[in-house]
């Protein structure tokens, strides 16, 4: 079985580590995957470091695409993808997520019959002012295979006409249509398998250990700390939240000391969108640490170590609650809603007051139940053998 894996994406890189360790380790002999890099994030820092430290295969092609509009990066994609694709004719393409990669993946091989696994299928913001939610959606309703990492994300799925049954997280559930086996675009089938990125998580958890320093590196090894990562647009393009956002750090900054990872992105607007005092309330604070951008195994650290996690990525989310720490969401909404229903995150948005009352609620009340509501860490290996099963039924 050929395998295409679109990556692009800092997040779907480390994500495809899972994978590309499960075939090399369980299914080297039946299993050949070509990894496509779309280049949507070109900068080393944020992509080939990932490579290197994960020991991820090298891509087989790279598009360079880098940095362009949603339309341009979109379509310079797709034309890129449906090319790769008529020339390997792969029997499923891999995509993750919700990024333009993914989006691209699945408009270059629903138009010309590539079947499409789409892990992390189901998931839902319900605000489809994010592009992200318009991408992840398209990719559900084209693909063949449907990996969803919870049981919400099983119920979204229900609700927009796949219908499953209920008997649990590791049976196949298949979609209304014809009854033949066999998965096609009109004959979905959707599996809860549990998080790729939980199987990282435990993967490289103690490896982080061994081979980071970063702890010792920023002197935080007796020392508690906040960490935070500022990235979406939603919140580094626009003055009025990013400076809400910074000023609840500065406050937090007097009660602990704060680690901020800087997306490029929020490194650039940092010095437009935010005025001078606030700058250099931010740049002259002692317990405010902004560093570059860290590696995985850094970051895995990082989280392992904080006292609490303040986000507003989906990714880091989960990681915090991978590694039971409390945590902060910068969005009004999220995907992983679990983590808010257990008592584990508090949506604060971009805003000081609810940040702060966060904070307040965490430090008087720190969680200590953190329900297995990710899977066993064995999500890769479920994955692959329902796509050769597939595969064989084809």
């Amino acid at each position: 079985m050929k395998l295409v894996t679109i990556i692009g994406a800092r997040p779907q890189i480390i994500k495809a580590a899972a994978l590309s360790r499960a075939i090399k380790t369980y299914y080297a002999d039946h299993i050949q995957e070509i990894i496509v890099h779309t280049g949507q994030h070109y900068d080393d820092n944020m992509s080939q470091v990932f490579f290197d430290e994960l020991g991820i295969p090298h891509p087989d092609y790279n598009l360079h695409v880098g940095s362009a509009s949603h339309g341009v990066q979109t379509a310079r994609m797709t034309e890129g993808i449906e090319e790769i694709l008529l020339k390997e004719k792969p029997d499923f393409i891999v995509l993750y997520g919700d990024t333009n990669s993914t989006l691209a993946g699945a408009v270059a091989a629903a138009k010309i019959h590539v079947p499409i696994v789409h892990i992390e299928a189901g998931l839902r913001s319900f605000n489809k002012a994010m592009p992200e939610e318009i991408n992840r959606i398209v990719c559900d309703h084209c693909s063949t295979l449907l990996f969803t990492p919870t049981k919400t994300g099983l119920e979204n799925l229900k609700r927009e006409g796949f219908p499953v049954d209920e008997s649990g997280p590791s049976t196949l559930r298949q979609a209304q249509g014809p009854t033949t086996t066999v998965p096609t675009i009109n004959n979905p089938k959707v599996y809860h398998c549990g998080d790729i990125m939980y199987d990282n998580s435990l993967y490289f958890s103690d490896i982080a250990e061994e081979k980071t320093d970063i702890i010792k590196r920023l002197s935080l090894n007796d020392k508690p700390y906040i960490l935070a990562t500022i990235h979406r647009d939603t919140n580094t393009d626009y003055p009025e939240r990013l400076s809400a956002i910074f000023r609840s750090i500065i406050k937090l900054s007097e009660e602990c000391q704060v680690v901020l990872p800087l997306h490029p992105r929020t490194a650039k607007l940092l010095k437009t969108n935010l005025d001078e005092t606030l700058q250099k309330q931010i740049f002259s604070c002692q317990n405010i640490k902004l560093i570059p951008p860290v590696s995985f195994l850094e970051m895995i650290a990082l989280e392992r170590h904080a006292l609490l996690v303040m986000t507003d990525s989906g990714g880091v989310q989960k990681e915090a609650y991978f590694f039971k720490k409390p945590c902060i969401i910068l969005r009004p909404e999220t995907e992983w809603v679990e983590i808010v229903e257990t008592g584990n995150a508090v949506l604060a948005d971009a805003d000081e007051g609810r940040i702060m009352q966060a904070w307040q609620h965490f430090k008087g009340s720190p969680p200590t139940v953190f329900p297995e509501i990710f899977g066993d860490g064995h999500a890769a290996e479920f994955m692959l053998e329902k796509m050769l099963l597939a595969n064989t039924n084809c």
